[in-house]
This record gives C-alpha cells, sequence and structure tokens, in this order.
C-alpha cells in the first residue's frame, strides 16, 4: 500500500557487491545523500547477491550486511543469493533443507577434473556447488568474466582469504561465525513487491516486482518457477535462476506490468521493465551500482554527490 500522503514508496535495488566493502561503503553514502532523509530511512532495500568472491572484503561485507537492520530499523533489507552466495553457503554447511550430496554431482561428473572440484575434509556431504567454489581450477584466465582466475571457477580464493584461511582449506567451515552463516542459510532466492510505483515514457505505471539473482526463464511456467524459488529447494545441482545467463535474459512473456529486476549478468541493462544492475561483475576497476524507484535513478560508488 502506498503511504497515507499518496508519496510512492521508495525501492532501492543493489547489484552485486563481489567482496568490495570500500564501494558498498561509497554507495551506500551516495545513496543516503541522493535520496530525502524520509524515503531513505523508510526504503525498501533489496541487494540482488552475490556478496562474496573476487574482491577482498567478503568478510566485512557481509558483517556490513548484517549489521542494517539494527542501524536503520525503519528500512526493509532483502538479501537475495546469488550463485557465488549460494555456492559459499554450500562449502561451509549453510544451504537450507536437506539433499543427497552425491546426486548433485552425477550429471556433471565429468567436469570434476577440468573444474578441480574440492577433495578435502567434509567433500562427501557437500553439494556440487560447494565443491567446485572450495576448489582449485588449472586454468590461469577465465574467458567469461575477461578476468585472471582466483583459485576456483567462482574465483573463491579471495573469500578463505578475507577469513584467514588459504583457499581451499576446509578450516573455512569452523571459522566463518554462526552469525555468517545464519545470513547465508537465510538468504532467499527470489522476492516479489506488489504496487511498486515506476516512472516511464508515458507516466508512472503500478506494476508488480519480481527480484531475482539471474532471472527467470522464457517458456517455463512462471508460477512454478516462482514456487520453486521460494522453496529453496537445494535437491538441484544448479539453480537456473540464480546462474542462467542468456535463458533468463528477458522477461518471460506471460507477465505483463511486471518489473523483473536481477544482477549477475556483469553489465548495466535497462529495457522496459526488465531491469539488470551489475555494473561491476566484481572487476576491480568497475562501480557498484544501484537503481532507485520510482525515479529510475542509477546511483554508483562512484558518483561524487555535491
Amino acid at each position: 500500500m502506498a503511504d497515507p500522503n499518496n508519496k510512492p514508496r521508495t525501492i532501492i535495488c543493489i547489484g552485486d557487491i563481489h567482496g568490495h566493502i570500500t564501494k558498498l561503503l561509497n554507495l551506500w553514502s551516495n545513496l543516503e545523500s541522493h535520496i530525502d532523509p524520509e524515503s531513505f530511512n523508510t526504503a525498501t532495500v533489496i541487494f540482488l547477491g552475490d556478496y562474496c568472491d573476487r574482491g577482498p572484503d567478503t568478510r566485512k561485507v557481509i558483517d556490513y550486511l548484517i549489521s542494517l537492520p539494527n542501524r536503520y530499523p525503519n528500512q526493509k533489507h532483502v538479501f537475495l543469493s546469488g550463485n557465488h552466495d549460494f555456492s559459499f553457503a554450500a562449502f561451509v554447511g549453510a544451504l537450507p533443507g536437506e539433499f543427497e550430496a552425491e546426486g548433485t554431482w552425477r550429471e556433471y561428473a565429468d567436469n570434476e577434473e577440468r573444474e578441480g572440484w574440492f577433495k578435502g575434509e567434509g567433500y562427501e556431504k557437500m553439494h556440487l556447488q560447494g565443491r567446485i567454489w572450495g576448489g582449485c581450477i588449472n586454468a590461469e584466465y577465465n574467458a567469461t568474466e575477461g578476468m585472471g582466475c582466483k583459485g576456483s571457477i567462482y574465483d573463491a580464493a579471495p573469500t578463505f582469504e578475507s577469513y584467514g584461511v588459504p583457499h581451499g582449506a576446509s578450516d573455512l567451515m569452523e571459522v566463518v561465525p554462526e552469525d555468517h552463516k545464519k545470513f547465508l542459510a537465510e538468504m532467499v532466492w527470489v522476492h516479489e513487491e506488489d504496487d511498486v510505483c515506476i516512472e516511464t515514457q508515458e507516466g508512472v505505471k503500478h506494476c508488480k516486482l519480481i527480484a531475482v539473482h539471474a532471472g527467470l526463464e522464457r517458456g517455463k511456467n512462471v508460477q512454478e518457477q516462482l514456487e520453486f524459488l521460494k522453496a529453496r529447494d537445494a535437491r538441484v545441482p544448479i539453480v537456473t535462476g540464480l546462474s542462467g545467463r542468456k535463458d533468463v535474459w528477458d522477461i518471460p512473456k506471460e507477465l505483463t506490468e511486471t518489473i523483473v529486476v536481477s544482477g549477475h549478468h556483469g553489465k548495466l541493462h535497462i529495457e522496459g521493465l526488465r531491469l539488470i544492475i551489475d555494473e561491476g561483475g566484481g572487476r576491480e576497476g568497475n562501480p557498484v551500482a544501484a537503481i532507485v524507484l520510482p525515479s529510475m535513478k542509477v546511483v554508483r560508488d562512484t558518483n561524487r554527490f555535491s
């Protein structure tokens, strides 16, 4: 529901952070400067996932995110899981529900040697994505992301190091604090908001909003996808809504007057109601970005507000 004075709610969607605490702090400061205090302090803030890996400060990033509800008690905070966060959670035993570990490996077993899956202590009970995340890939360059590899396919080495242990060490399971494991375990895979205002060329529209890290698949029943994502069923080896690429780029045709917002794709793409907010991709020289609704203003950590 809109507030009594009919002022539209402020929704802030923040793209992939990837272990860059300084960028996150600068972005947050810029959002606070750009948005009027009343709107900022009562905003719904949706973090689109991928808090870990690539950057050096995963531990500090998660500490900061955990602190937000106490520091801004009148805001609503939504922490979506990204594919990196899912895999980090899998490694430290913080995935929701129960699953048969080997059942998640079977379909992809031919990739084990090439991807260097984790084989250390505890691997027998580990989800496929945890084994890939904590493993050690032989390749030196990640062609998909356009950067050098940092330990595994997920560039997880900096996350290990942020907790004071070397990449691939099973000790990570012990040193990650319980409140961090709780944060990882409680991340949602999809978030929905009703009656979100958005400024368009035709004027202000009232829409439904669906936030999911990578997107929703075209050609598959949307309601079934949403139910699966809400259930957070970790028995599958890959969650397409968190890790898909071309198959989740567009809004499914059956959705009308629905904003679909994601991070994940390493670029900023705003086309109609499809919002992809990930200018950084974890690259050192790229910004972390957010979009503010209803204005559609894009705010970056690199902005300079007077």
